[in-house]
């Protein structure tokens, strides 16, 4: 009887973890509203009833497979003048490299659940990191949502709405464009 019992945990873990798999393949893909549970258990090849028993509902499913690390550099090594570079940069190498963060904000935009995933994932990692290098700790949630501002703008222009100006754009070009912008939110002072 002890060897039924990880064997099950090792089907258990391999199976969310191709209902995962399978969920953010099919979110990126169709958006929120058009996946569903029955297109996500064909492509991860089980049972729809196998994704419920795990996720609860599709909301849970979306919660669980918006999971998302942005991996921020550690400002607090970076020279304070080059932090807005720093960060502009890796948000553009990762929206470039990484289709998730795409699907997320396009469901954020229509779905309460999502724009509740998406506030939870700034508000969480971006916030922290902000507050290691801004010059007044108490204002790294009004600088972190200005910072977040400008990288979620840029991702809906280019990712999402495809507008062909911003689409055009070299990254190293959008980098220079919006880093003094982010530069001034990290760590310049607001005008009166």
């Amino acid at each position: 009887m002890t060897d039924a019992a990880p064997t099950r945990t090792r089907r258990s873990d391999a199976t969310r973890a191709a209902i995962l798999r399978a969920a953010r393949e099919r979110f990126a893909a169709d958006g929120y509203d058009r996946a569903t549970i029955r297109a996500i258990a064909a492509d991860a090849r089980i049972d729809p009833s196998m994704v419920m028993r795990y996720y609860g509902s599709k909301e849970g499913l979306f919660a669980a497979a918006a999971e998302f690390d942005l991996r921020l550099p550690e400002l607090a090594d970076a020279p304070p003048e080059q932090l807005g570079e720093l960060l502009v940069r890796h948000f553009v190498d990762r929206w470039e490299t990484d289709g998730t963060m795409a699907a997320l904000l396009r469901t954020a935009a229509t779905n309460h659940a999502a724009a509740e995933r998406m506030r939870g994932i700034f508000a969480d990692q971006l916030t922290t990191a902000v507050a290691r290098v801004v010059p007044e700790p108490t204002q790294a949630h009004r600088r972190a949502g200005l910072v977040a501002s400008q990288m979620l703008g840029l991702a809906l222009t280019r990712y999402v709405l495809r507008l062909p100006p911003v689409v055009d754009a070299d990254p190293a070009e959008l980098v220079a464009w919006i880093a003094p912008t982010v530069q001034r939110y990290l760590r310049g002072a607001p005008d009166a």
